[in-house]
């Protein structure tokens, strides 16, 4: 089942030929972290102390990150007894929230039973999605049994962006998890993205100094000279150097004893 929230949209709002682009969270984690608290308060804004624990459902929300707009899909996941059968969502997620509460250390241990199938399956299919690791309820900080340490520790272990939360209260700081998790999708696929040739132009003195090149005369008409300078080469770098920095430079020689130098890549010199 799945379920849609946001303010209704006038048909003819968005053409069909220009869909939103998707991306697909699973929010993970034990009985009791506050999956369910969180998903709503993202959604909704609001908070609700009391769900199902056994309710699994898919919802989704129009979102602007970074003037960008994207259809976020949420699953509030209701795993009974760990991440067991959980095929469903580790193909269907392109990111991972991995939830735990911070006055209950049970939910953090199986935290880490989580990221542990998480970084298998990563391994498995050679497909890594971004993982993120939120400690939920930072307004029951008096009852705390995890400290934020121990949560960076395990969230560094895992390669993992950490937050500390409150679903109950911080709308803002729920809302900034969710779209960094929509964030780190965009930068994992640009990084995929194939490289293009890059193609420079640079220039080549001929040997050694020009040389004036007269042309006859004929019929009384005056002569004229014209000097050859520099013929132009192209050379294609291959598409796994990564070339942040490319300055293409041509001079000429101050003395005949040197030759120019061009200075293609950062840190390298051609001579």
């Amino acid at each position: 089942m799945s379920s849609m929230f946001g303010k209704p949209r006038a048909s003819g709002e968005r053409p069909p030929q220009s869909p939103l682009t998707e991306c697909n969270v699973a929010i993970l984690g034990c009985q009791g972290a506050g999956k369910s608290a969180l998903t709503v308060k993202f959604l909704t804004k609001r908070f609700i102390s009391e769900y199902d624990p056994n309710l699994e459902d898919t919802y989704s929300s129009e979102e602007l990150v970074d003037q960008q707009p994207v259809l976020l899909k949420v699953m509030d996941t209701a795993d009974q007894d760990g991440p067991v059968n959980c095929e469903r969502y580790l193909c269907w997620a392109s990111a991972f929230l991995v939830v735990y509460s911070i006055d209950d250390r049970k939910s953090f241990e199986g935290c880490q039973r989580y990221l542990e199938v998480l970084a298998l399956h990563a391994r498995g299919c050679q497909r890594r999605c971004p993982m993120l690791l939120l400690g939920n309820k930072l307004d029951m900080e008096q009852y705390r049994k995890v400290p934020a340490a121990e949560g960076m520790s395990l969230a560094s272990r895992f390669g993992c962006l950490f937050y500390e939360v409150s679903a109950c209260q911080d709308f803002a700081g729920v809302q900034h998890v969710f779209h960094e998790a929509v964030r780190e999708v965009r930068r994992r696929t640009e990084r995929s993205l194939p490289l293009r040739p890059l193609f420079i132009t640079e220039e080549r003195p001929c040997p050694p100094v020009a040389t004036p090149v007269a042309l006859p005369t004929h019929h009384g008409l005056a002569s004229c000279t014209f000097n050859t300078l520099s013929t132009v080469n192209y050379k294609e770098i291959p598409s796994v150097a990564q070339a942040k920095l490319v300055t293409v430079k041509s001079s000429r020689a101050q003395s005949k004893r040197k030759a120019p130098t061009l200075t293609l890549l950062k840190g390298f010199k051609i001579f």
